[in-house]
């Protein structure tokens, strides 16, 4: 019998070691001189000239097909995680309808923008976007705002946030920021937040984030609920009309129940009661035929218009103000029916923003031209393969024909012999048509366009955007910024990374950058950077504001009413009625699920009060007897429940044995903010906002 050699051990990597030398071709190490940092090369090892900019017909033209660095760069980043997605992990959606309440058959052929009166099905996914799948609602980040329109035409997915910015300019740097705020690589954290060194560090390099960075630090990250969020396309697109005319235009969603947020500590208490909390409250309200609705806006324009702007437009990091091109109100999104299945809709659903019906197109904004690639090459990896378009929540419920076959998780059963086009063989055979396809718009290339990795001159201006938006805040949200700012720069724990972001802020608002510095211990301001254009002035925009903003009404709020063993049941009933019969919700908590009133009749509690702080609720009330309130008075989880809710700055319809009692335990002096409970409306009334005066004695 033959015999066998022991195979040799197999050589230890180095990959990935600090002392590994780089190879080149054929293996050899690649010696650097001097020090000097390695040359940036695509995976086959060829150069890299330009790791900013995407490539571009001219400098304010569409991206090119040809740009192998890109495509490499965001193909190898879309497939760096399966089967979650990448960002948007943790998402929650609702069925519903989009209603056209008034045509723009003046600017597009698009039928579901230009047939008033028409429903058309939607499925809609809010979603936070640096936390995993298994991460939680309420962390300070930007919420993504899906929509998918299953029009007569075909597929409309109008992909955006619920901030009208973004963080970059062009594309090629998604893989980058996406890197920078995710965990940190070699140690896992942290989760879902971007405190830490590695965002701040990227962000202070790349001063085109600071507009972004700025809605990020403000109320705008940490919302009271889904449906009470706005939703911004963020890019500008086109519509097309019959002439093949074109008219930009920007989409805006605005919620029916106004925008409210939360203030940080009660995030943060949220997070400890409920990882779930936004989840469960879409879920709940549709449940209950509480159905979220929004108004769908745009903002129309022209060429001629865009060249007036103070800013360009096609840069992701500007907004156009609605002082400047004020917002058309068309018609209304009402979602009123959770998912059958959260895997089969939830999280298979696949939205691309290259999904476009006829009379719809894009523009030259190279962060849009990206993600019109970026999508489609995401869901082929992360579903599987090229057929996820028959899943049932990818699938339009309009006739469609087309010659794709095979593929894996192939679902249908295509007939007969032609799989081609043109053909002669079937009749019946789909053929493309010039009538009635997709047409786009025919943009004329500038006469000295020149291909080549730039970015126009038009984009320089990093700071005007971030400076009006700041200064159009009220005092309060201004103080919020400064207050989260610090928060997020006191965990990056790099000196020279906070220094460089606390200059950059001296180009927003020098007081601001002052505060923040305060907070952080800095003994003097840091230089501010050369900015690369002119930072303008510009008006304020009032319409940024939340606070101010808010809607005067209970619709869609939850309150809480505690109640205990001897509780008076008929001011329950009044109370728990009048709040509902203004719109609000109510949950009746106690200190045990089951409990006996003061008429000796046994009722039935919605929650327990150790497991359902107040945080978790837009106003309370309690309905008590003096005895049991004097119990309460000695649990720290009671004393608690009332503090976080008056430093919360919500109203209170207070009970004399709780003002007596917990009150007291709580070190709380009433204000206009506390009413009785026999004062229904007065708590009605109070309970529709916040008492903002009370933030500032606390200050």
């Amino acid at each position: 019998m033959a015999s066998r050699k022991k195979p040799a051990p197999a050589p230890r990597s180095t990959a990935g070691r600090k002392d590994a030398p780089r190879r080149g071709i054929g293996g050899e190490p690649q010696h650097q001189a001097g020090g000097a940092h390695p040359t940036m090369t695509t995976a086959q090892g060829i150069p890299v000239p330009d790791n900013q900019n995407s490539l571009r017909a001219s400098p304010r033209g569409p991206g090119l097909l040809e740009d192998f660095i890109l495509r490499e760069k965001i193909t190898h980043f879309d497939h760096e995680r399966i089967p979650e997605r990448i960002v948007h992990a943790r998402g929650s959606a609702a069925h519903g309808y989009f209603e056209l309440t008034r045509s723009l058959s003046k600017h597009t052929t698009a039928k579901v923008l230009t047939e008033k009166g028409k429903r058309t099905p939607v499925f809609c996914r809010f979603s936070t976007v640096a936390g995993g799948a298994g991460s939680v609602d309420t962390p300070r980040d930007v919420r993504g705002f899906a929509v998918k329109f299953y029009t007569d035409e075909g597929n409309w997915d109008l992909v955006g946030n619920n901030i009208p910015v973004f963080f970059i300019q062009d594309a090629m740097k998604f893989p980058d920021l996406i890197h920078a705020v995710k965990m940190e690589p070699d140690r896992g954290w942290p989760q879902a937040g971007s405190a830490h060194d590695t965002f701040w560090d990227f962000v202070s390099l790349m001063p085109e984030s600071m507009h972004m960075v700025a809605w990020a630090m403000s109320d705008r990250a940490i919302p009271r609920s889904l449906r009470m969020i706005e939703g911004f396309g963020i890019h500008s697109f086109r519509l097309v009309d019959a002439e093949g005319g074109s008219t930009f235009v920007k989409f805006h969603w605005r919620p029916k129940l106004g925008l409210q947020s939360t203030l940080w500590d009660e995030a943060l208490k949220l997070q400890a009661a409920d990882n779930d909390f936004h989840r469960r409250d879409l879920w709940e309200a549709i449940d209950r035929g509480d159905f979220p609705e929004w108004e769908l806006a745009v903002q129309l324009f022209t060429e001629e218009d865009a060249e007036r702007f103070p800013f360009d437009h096609l840069d992701p990091t500007k907004l156009i103000p609605e002082e400047i091109v004020p917002l058309t109100v068309i018609g209304r999104m009402v979602l009123d029916r959770n998912p059958d299945n959260v895997f089969a809709e939830t999280e298979q659903v696949a939205y691309c923003p290259a999904n476009v019906v006829p009379g719809i197109d894009f523009s030259n904004d190279p962060l849009l031209q990206g993600r019109l690639f970026s999508y489609l090459d995401t869901q082929l990896k992360r579903l599987g393969g090229p057929n996820f378009h028959q899943i049932p929540v990818n699938a339009p419920k309009c006739p469609f024909a087309h010659h794709q076959r095979d593929g894996h998780m192939q679902m249908e059963v295509p007939r007969g012999r032609v799989a081609y086009e043109p053909q002669s063989l079937d009749p019946e055979g789909p053929r493309a048509s010039e009538a009635r396809g997709f047409r786009s718009f025919a943009e004329r290339a500038p006469d000295d366009a020149r291909k080549g990795r730039v970015r126009p001159a038009s984009f320089a201006d990093h700071y005007s955007q971030a400076r009006m938006f700041y200064r159009s805040q009220s005092a309060i949200e201004q103080d919020h910024m400064a207050a989260a700012y610090t928060f997020e720069l006191s965990k990056v724990g790099t000196p020279h990374v906070r220094e460089a972001i606390v200059g950059h802020l001296r180009h927003v608002d020098e007081a601001l950058a002052q505060r923040v510095a305060d907070g952080l211990g800095m003994d003097a301001l840091p230089a501010a950077p050369d900015p690369a254009a002119p930072i303008l002035d510009l008006e304020p925009s009032p319409a940024l504001r939340i606070i101010d903003r808010m809607k005067d009404t209970l619709k869609g709020r939850s309150i809480a009413i505690l109640v205990a063993e001897g509780s008076d049941r008929a001011q329950l009933k009044a109370l728990k009625r009048g709040v509902e019969k203004a719109g609000a919700h109510v949950t009746v908590v106690a200190p045990k699920l089951r409990i006996r009133l003061a008429d000796g009749k046994a009722m039935d509690a919605d929650a327990q009060l150790a497991g359902t702080p107040s945080a978790m609720f837009d106003a309370v009330a309690s309905v008590l007897d003096p005895d049991e309130a004097a119990r309460l008075a000695r649990d720290p989880g009671a004393v608690d429940w009332f503090r976080d809710a008056f430093n919360h700055l919500k109203a209170i319809a207070a009970c004399g044995g709780t003002r007596k009692h917990l009150f007291a335990a709580a070190k709380i002096k009433a204000d206009a903010g506390v009413v009785e409970p026999a004062d229904v409306a007065g708590f009605v009334d109070a309970a529709k906002g916040r008492f903002w005066k009370r933030s500032a004695k606390q200050g």
